[in-house]
């Protein structure tokens, strides 16, 4: 069970009361007792007998909920008629939809949408297949990719499973960066048919998200793609979270007075986060790095180097870092380290071995829902402290990032999104946060401030075109509500301004 009643188990109890006897009071009274979070009551029926009422309730977790529910029957006067799980209720048939942009009313409307209209467009299309970002939903859509093979933290759940993640994650497309996203779960593990199936869609698409492939395969998939697209392709476990951590990394040495190129990491966790974030932190000028994956420190001495077992990447890890051939578990490699990044899982570290680090030491325990470390047990030994959590200061989240640079990415159209265009990303998401609010609990702005998908549009829109890598100038960038316009000549589209 979760430590604190959370809105991802919200249940809606209906329950009969008898009101003559103060039932509602003692049922809302025994909820509480039994560590619930009353939230809501709603009157659903009344009678001369008692009521019928709707009560909304946090919980920490399903077993919770027995004991809430056994708390309310045990009170007098108060039965307990059926529940609704809230957080299912609102996946009920999915959470996205598609919705016409053009009402369809006469024969006119429907002349211009569909035929005959509609060939003029794709006769212009196929002259000048260019003009399929001005004319069709290519110009906005980016899809969602996965095989389901590394959801979350419930690893090979498949792509089925998988789906409820990729919708939100469209759901966070559309709200935070006015881009439209659609899910696509593949019914395969093999690299070569996800390549070939996403370069056969491409020409419907602005863009690739991939997201929960396994590594090391993610790190094959994105490669080739792209290599053989000519549209943007990012894969948000490695590079969202990459950005979002160098952000975060760029507030935190300025708050506590240190440099870039004198920083002491140590990196636990050497799948597709933790590789990612590594590269992002040697772009920036961070040259003293240490990682640990599952088996011990990364070294060119470890035995699975030395004969030839270690994955391509990990053995491109094993070259570029820990030159002192340093060995062990993470927690025997802490020693005078200023920054712990954690991409792993629960518990991978004892809170006492913070002890070790440098002063004013900064933690990013970013395991989800249980980080590497407890923030709690880590507050003696650390100045700044991380973590991929909302119930905790300086969250980690990958929604600071892919929404924007999406957009950014999409108003200039841009073949590829680089590793500038990451860090100028992440400049901006750190901008967000001013040298006079910046404090240990607030170095990265919160994943609901309005300011942070335009300001990384922006920054990664300049920084396409500075590099000569923009195939466009601005010309879809939007906020959701706002409209596309199209000049009169059909060329040129230009957007309304608008704060998200």
């Amino acid at each position: 069970m979760s430590a604190t009643p959370s809105a991802q188990y919200r249940l809606t109890i209906r329950v009969k009361l008898d009101d003559r006897h103060g039932a509602l009071g003692r049922a809302t009274s025994a909820i509480g007792e039994a560590g619930g979070v009353v939230g809501a009551v709603d009157m659903v029926d009344t009678d001369a007998a008692g009521s019928l009422r709707d009560i909304v309730v946090d919980a920490t977790g399903q077993q919770h909920w027995e004991l809430i529910i056994a708390a309310i029957d045990a009170v007098e006067g108060a039965e307990v008629i059926d529940t609704t799980d809230r957080t299912f209720l609102l996946h009920v048939g999915g959470k996205i939809e598609q919705s016409n942009k053009h009402s369809l009313k006469t024969r006119d409307d429907l002349s211009m949408v569909y035929t005959p209209g509609v060939a003029r467009v794709c006769l212009a299309i196929a002259d000048d297949e260019d003009k399929a970002f001005q004319y069709t939903i290519k110009r906005n859509t980016v899809a969602v990719v996965s095989d389901g093979t590394a959801v979350l933290g419930l690893g090979n759940i498949g792509p089925k499973a998988a789906m409820p993640v990729m919708e939100g994650k469209c759901c966070l497309f559309k709200e935070f960066g006015g881009v439209d996203a659609f899910p696509l779960c593949l019914d395969t593990t093999d690299a070569d048919e996800i390549v070939r199936t996403v370069k056969l869609m491409a020409p419907g698409l602005g863009g690739i998200n991939l997201e929960d492939i396994s590594a090391p395969r993610c790190f094959e998939i994105e490669e080739r793609l792209i290599e053989e697209l000519e549209i943007p392709v990012f894969h948000d476990d490695q590079h969202g979270t990459a950005v979002v951590v160098m952000a975060a990394v760029l507030n935190a040495v300025k708050l506590t007075g240190r440099n870039l190129a004198d920083l002491k990491v140590l990196v636990i966790g050497l799948g597709a986060a933790g590789v990612a974030v590594t590269k992002i932190l040697r772009t920036a000028g961070v040259t003293q790095i240490i990682g640990a994956d599952s088996q011990g420190v990364l070294h060119v001495q470890r035995e699975d180097y030395v004969n030839g077992s270690m994955n391509a990447v990990k053995r491109w890890f094993a070259e570029v870092t820990n030159p002192d051939c340093r060995a062990g578990a993470p927690a025997d490699v802490i020693d005078g380290m200023d920054l712990l990044i954690g991409v792993s899982g629960a518990r991978a570290l004892p809170a006492e071995a913070l002890a070790r680090m440098n002063d004013d030491a900064m933690v990013f325990a970013m395991a989800n829902p249980n980080p590497e470390v407890n923030p709690e047990e880590a507050e003696p030994y650390v100045r700044i402290m991380a973590t991929g959590r909302s119930d905790y200061p300086n969250q980690i989240n990958n929604v600071l990032c892919f929404p924007g640079i999406f957009r950014g990415a999409l108003d200039v159209r841009a073949k590829a999104i680089t590793e500038d265009m990451k860090m100028a990303a992440a400049r901006a998401i750190a901008a967000i946060v001013d040298e006079s609010e910046l404090r240990e609990d607030y170095i990265i702005p919160s994943v609901f401030n309005r300011e942070v998908a335009p300001a990384v549009a922006a920054a990664v829109g300049e920084q396409a075109r500075a590099a000569g890598t923009a195939l466009a100038g601005q010309e879809v960038g939007f906020a959701p509500g706002d409209t596309v316009g199209v000049s009169p000549a059909g060329v040129g589209g230009t957007s309304t301004d608008g704060q998200i």
